[in-house]
């Protein structure tokens, strides 16, 4: 496995850092293949890079596709939306805007969505086709995208997406599976905080159980080619930094 930890001081330089990675990976896509395949995270360290990734960014964004790693089950305009988060951050500061291929959360049944998007995707990548650029997190119960512990959409062989709840059963997500996810040129996690720190060392260091910290099927997967981006907090208990 290509495991590359960049440890930045702060948030704010993470998110720098992450900006900088992505404008390199986004600009080489477009330059070998036309277009930049792009799968995005929720959450507020991605949230950070995409306000500044838009105020910095020279990119054609007109080649760009943004694809979502997951999505709550709520309308477009909820506040719990990553589209509306999305929106906000990063699409509302571009010049120009790129293709979306949006979740639909809001649809009321969640399981044909997840084939809609599974089909979407397919059509858009083509046999043989991957995503570029995968942009992920991880939770505190090591989860990451919607693939929450324990959870049937873990053990998805097939589907690129499917229907599956968080792990208190009250909210229903869309996620893009394992599967899926592996089928992607470069992995970029990010994590920031001393609350982090723990899940991040047994993610990395600990028993690898990846039904437990699902994170460990692709930060302990040996054939992908994976960027993780800490900051000191959430570096802290790891024993080794490559």
């Amino acid at each position: 496995m290509t495991l590359y930890i960049s440890v930045s001081p702060d948030a704010a330089t993470l998110a720098e850092r992450g900006v900088d990675v992505l404008e390199v990976l986004g600009g080489k896509a477009i330059d070998q293949y036309g277009r930049f395949l792009l799968s995005l995270a929720g959450g507020s360290t991605p949230r950070a890079i995409y306000s500044l990734w838009a105020e910095r960014t020279r990119l054609d964004w007109s080649k760009v596709v943004l694809i979502f790693g997951d999505e709550r089950c709520v309308s477009p305009e909820h506040e719990q939306s990553n589209y509306r988060m999305v929106a906000e951050s990063l699409l509302a500061g571009l010049q120009q805007q790129p293709q979306i291929l949006r979740m639909e959360g809001e649809a009321a049944d969640p399981v044909q969505a997840a084939r809609n998007y599974d089909y979407a995707l397919r059509e858009l990548l083509g046999p043989g086709g991957f995503l570029h650029v995968a942009l992920l997190g991880i939770g505190t119960d090591g989860h990451t995208a919607s693939l929450f512990p324990g959870k049937p959409a873990l053990r998805e062989g097939g589907s690129w997406c499917v229907a599956t709840q968080s792990p208190d059963g009250k909210m229903g997500r869309l996620t893009l599976t394992v599967p899926c996810l592996r089928n992607t040129r470069k992995l970029m996690f990010l994590a920031t905080g001393a609350e982090k720190a723990g899940v991040v060392h047994d993610v990395l260091e600990g028993p690898l159980d990846p039904e437990s910290r699902p994170s460990q099927f692709f930060l302990r997967d040996e054939r992908l080619n994976v960027n993780l981006l800490l900051d000191e907090g959430a570096a802290a208990q790891l024993a080794k930094r490559e």
